[in-house]
């Protein structure tokens, strides 16, 4: 810009929230320039990827991030999941999935996104070699045979400056600016649905027991947080989540109390309330010319599962493996391979996800029949059981690095 010189860097990734950021601190340490580009700032209220909302980390999550360092800055901050309780309203099927007969200190683990980006930011601070534009948005992109140079803008005209990079990685979510620009187009089904999400606190304490409750509207999922209150994430028709929103707290807390029952007590507390519409998004590909996608820039799921964040962060640190590997990170080659080596775990966690929901959306009664008994028979079931818990370790053969408690280029762990 202007007939400066470009910054030079090997990668740069554009996207700051929890996959990039992630990514980012993978690649730390390891031989490659790296620079990461955000727009807003990681503790500014304006920052959509680190609100209110919760995650609930895997068990593989949670290997990936002690290996990057950000665990022990979360691990006072996370509600455990030792039970969870599946069940299907006016159905009699039901089943218990529980930590301890896995021999897991935990199935996963519910923390918000907050606590996420805080954790990774604090991090990404201490890495001196990183070179951190932010605030700093991307407005041009421009793809060349050996770099892609990226245009960047600041809030004022001095963080203006242009990046030339060996290979550029879209972690800038499911509307990807460099997706676009690379012709990389999507396929989305809507699912007519939306996701509100809420705080509540009950007359018991949650004691780390998590429900799946699917409902005609959608699954209704009760998750523990660590001071004892629960996350509601309740799926609804996008008609009937505007009536929702606009209850007052108390006709609101009487109608999610009928709708999920009795088994967290009476719920005598809410928080603001908040709605997401929500569709599966799948990238035609998640590479191209220089140009890697990872997290919802490559898929953006259901919450039925809460596995988005998990196959993202799988998608980050597959990715920092094999560009910490490869002398020229921007080969053609190189990114085939990263999608190659995805392709298993990325169809698989889809095809569960998008599975469930379709599943419990079939109101036949023969459907509804098979998946009352479907339930029960999971419920007795030790391998099934064995299987689901190993659900967020993903699918098929691929387990990178950072899985293993290792770092992305081999070495010891942080």
């Amino acid at each position: 810009m202007n007939g400066a010189v470009p910054t030079g860097v090997d990668v740069a990734i554009v996207g700051g929230g929890m996959v990039g950021a992630s990514l980012a601190l993978a690649l730390s340490g390891t031989r490659l320039r790296v620079a990461l580009i955000e727009a807003v700032r990681a503790d500014a209220p304006g920052q959509s990827s680190f609100d209110d909302r919760t995650t609930a980390l895997g068990n593989g999550s949670r290997r990936i991030l002690q290996a990057l360092g950000a665990w022990s800055l979360l691990a006072t901050h996370v509600g455990p999941v030792r039970e969870i309780q599946v069940s299907e309203a006016g159905a009699f099927g039901a089943a218990r999935l529980r930590a301890a007969d896995q021999a897991l200190e935990a199935l996963g683990y519910v923390v918000s996104n907050r606590q996420i980006g805080a954790a990774l930011w604090q991090l990404l601070a201490t890495h001196s070699a990183l070179q951190l534009r932010v605030p700093a948005r991307v407005h041009a992109v421009r793809f060349a045979a050996s770099e892609v140079r990226l245009d960047l803008a600041a809030p004022d005209s001095v963080g203006a400056e242009t990046i030339a990079a060996r290979v550029v990685v879209a972690a800038d979510g499911a509307q990807s600016l460099l997706a676009r620009s690379a012709g990389i187009g999507s396929v989305i089904e809507d699912y007519h649905q939306v996701a509100l999400v809420v705080h509540v606190s009950t007359d018991r304490a949650a004691a780390g027991v998590a429900y799946e409750r699917f409902t005609p509207s959608g699954p209704l999922a009760v998750l523990p947080l660590r001071d004892g209150r629960y996350t509601v994430v309740w799926t609804l028709r996008p008609e009937r989540a505007n009536e929702v929103l606009a209850l007052d707290d108390a006709v609101f807390t009487g109608q999610l109390q009928q709708c999920f029952g009795w088994r967290i007590g009476r719920i005598v507390g809410v928080g603001a309330r908040a709605a997401y519409p929500l569709r599966l998004s799948r990238a035609a590909s998640m590479q191209g010319p220089r140009l890697a996608l990872v997290g919802n820039a490559a898929q953006s799921l259901h919450p039925v599962a809460g596995q988005g964040f998990n196959l993202g962060l799988r998608d980050a640190a597959l990715l920092a493996e094999i560009l910490a590997a490869a002398p020229d990170p921007g080969d053609p080659a190189v990114l085939e391979d990263y999608e190659r080596r995805r392709a298993a775990d990325r169809r698989g966690m889809i095809g569960f996800t998008d599975g469930l929901v379709h599943l419990f959306a079939n109101d036949r009664p023969a459907v509804a029949a098979a998946r009352s008994l479907g339930l029960q028979l999971f419920d007795l079931l030790p391998g099934a059981k064995r299987a689901m818990a190993r659900v967020s370790w993903g699918f098929g053969a691929q387990t990178p690095r950072l899985m293993r408690g290792l770092r992305a280029d081999g070495g010891s762990p942080r």
